[in-house]
């Protein structure tokens, strides 16, 4: 287990370090998922030394939010003072990402012709 979280540490390292290096406009941790992805795709070992411990972690995935939750009362009255910009950004981009999904099961459902047979009602 503490093999695995090194990896997966050194692969944010990486990732983080890359980023400030080279001035990429990506998160680091981004950056260094797409390295343990590459790494694991290189070699079976690798994947299955990370496999448990990134499953458990994903299990307690809801943790990780915890923080996020505690930095947003903190700063409740900076928010407050965005409150109507905010609630619109959030149901408008609620909307735009339902009508992309919407958009995208109908062109999916064109293209395998989904939905063409008849129905016996």
């Amino acid at each position: 287990m503490i093999h695995a979280l090194a990896v997966i540490l050194i692969c944010q390292l990486a990732g983080e370090t890359l980023v400030r290096l080279l001035g990429l406009p990506a998160p680091g941790p981004v950056l260094g998922m797409a390295l343990i992805f590459a790494l694991m795709l290189a070699s079976p070992r690798v994947a299955a030394l990370v496999r448990p411990v990134a499953e458990a972690i994903l299990r307690h995935l809801s943790l990780l939010f915890v923080p996020a939750g505690v930095g947003v009362v903190g700063h409740l009255s900076l928010l407050g003072s965005d409150a109507l910009a905010l609630g619109v950004a959030l149901v408008v981009s609620t909307v735009l990402a339902l009508a992309a999904g919407v958009l995208g099961f109908v062109a999916v459902a064109r293209l395998t012709g989904a939905g063409d047979e008849p129905r016996n009602d």
